[in-house]
């Protein structure tokens, strides 16, 4: 599947809705976007390695000489950048004269924000969409070079043709023997280019094999927990890897596997941690993670959700839509009308066991302001929701209203982009 382009993050609806105007560039909408950053124009473009879409709120330009805009124009295309966004009419009343002609020179796509939307919101969204875009195939691409592990985990994630013995002796090649009896967990990892973190999770672990590559789109790896240790080897590598990942990365943790199972189960955990990985980073979360801190999940967590969406979201939106409407219609009813969270209340309840306490500790809420929600809840659903026949039909509802309409904002549109073009 192609990268997503210049031209489709533009259609975002969080793209459009800060009114951008395209001012130069117009043959190059189709470049693919690998990354959009929000930096000030002062901090230059070093930090940049091509392929991104920056924004910026103009204030470096303000008081910048007219040789100085047209460097950093210049900069910024040397460097292979897919575009640039600057706000204005706040910091910067309009696109200085210059920065346009550069930008002209150089083909290279010049976009002016008209109205203010934050920074983070854009960001999200359009992150959020390059990465859905990138992982949904399913495919590792291959580094270059000749890297028997990134080679074995890649074949393994798109479960090439293989048979058992091919693979003992490409893993024992790369160093990987599991023992009798080992459990098999696969890992992806979003938010580095490096391989430290795997291997500190696995010092950490004490004993585990692990075979571990960086690819471009992520980090995968395959760990070997010894089967004498005690415990649930999934909660260990999750325990491991939030006490080592830096923040701001994000974790996704399959389900074991034993050693001897064969190579399709193999293959199933990391498919499994990858699949998951991509829910994590389009799909809101149903519970508030840890501030500043990793996102570190799993496909045992994400259960309901990999079912709900298993074989693509677009391709199970309408049915889920027609399952929140025909469950949950009062409540979204009354949420269109009236300030309230009746759904993530429901949604928090029943998935925390109908504890009153954990709900109300998540929500950040006293537990009386909790029983008003729960009643307002009941009364227009006309359901008891402790009745255990509707448990899980209530929880897949407000699953599937979390994935399909809070994931609108990663969604790359379908339609043209709808911005003002000059002469």
């Amino acid at each position: 599947m192609p990268a997503l382009t210049l031209r489709e993050i533009l259609a975002l609806d969080p793209v459009s809705a800060a009114e951008p105007e395209l001012l130069a560039g117009h043959t190059a909408l189709d470049r693919p976007v690998r990354w959009v950053h929000s930096s000030e124009v002062y901090e230059g473009a070093n930090f940049l390695d091509g392929g991104e879409l920056l924004l910026t709120n103009g204030f470096g330009l303000m008081d910048a000489a007219e040789e100085v805009r047209r460097r950093y124009v210049r900069e910024l295309a040397s460097r292979g950048v897919a575009g640039l966004a600057v706000e204005v009419g706040r910091s910067l009343p309009a696109m200085p004269a210059e920065v346009v002609d550069e930008a002209r020179r150089r083909e290279l796509p010049l976009l002016a924000m008209h109205r203010v939307v934050p920074f983070v919101r854009i960001t999200e969204a359009a992150n959020r969409a390059i990465v859905a875009r990138g992982l949904s195939g399913r495919s590792v691409v291959r580094p270059w070079g000749d890297d028997h592990t990134a080679a074995l985990l890649a074949d393994l994630a798109d479960r090439a043709a293989l048979n058992q013995p091919e693979v003992e002796a490409r893993a024992a090649l790369a160093g990987f023997h599991p023992g009798p009896g080992a459990r098999l967990i696969g890992v992806s990892l979003h938010g580095t280019r490096e391989v430290g973190t795997v291997d500190r999770a696995v010092r950490l672990l004490g004993g585990a094999g692990v075979l571990r590559a960086a690819f471009p789109g992520d980090v995968l790896a395959l760990l070997s927990l010894p089967g004498a240790r005690p415990g649930d080897p999934v909660k260990a590598v999750q325990e491991a890897f939030r006490t080592m990942s830096a923040p701001g990365l994000t974790v996704a943790v399959g389900h074991a596997v034993a050693e001897g199972s064969g190579w399709l189960r193999w293959s199933d955990t990391l498919r499994a941690a990858r699949t998951t990985l991509e829910l994590a980073l389009t799909v809101p979360a149903a519970e508030p993670g840890v501030p500043d801190g990793p996102l570190v999940t799993s496909s045992r967590a994400l259960a309901l959700e990999r079912e709900l969406t298993r074989g693509g979201l677009d391709a199970n939106r309408e049915r889920l839509s027609a399952l929140v409407h025909h469950t949950l219609g009062p409540l979204l009813t009354w949420e269109a009308s009236h300030s309230s969270d009746l759904v993530r209340t429901l949604e928090t309840h029943l998935r925390n066991g109908c504890s009153p306490t954990r709900t109300a500790a998540l929500l950040h809420i006293g537990r009386q302001s909790l029983y008003q929600r729960l009643e307002r809840i009941e009364t227009l659903l006309g359901l008891d929701i402790n009745d255990a026949d509707l448990l899980g039909e209530l929880l897949t509802a407000t699953c599937a209203h979390r994935v399909v309409e809070r994931s609108e904002w990663a969604r790359p549109a379908t339609t043209a982009p709808h911005f003002k073009r000059t002469a």
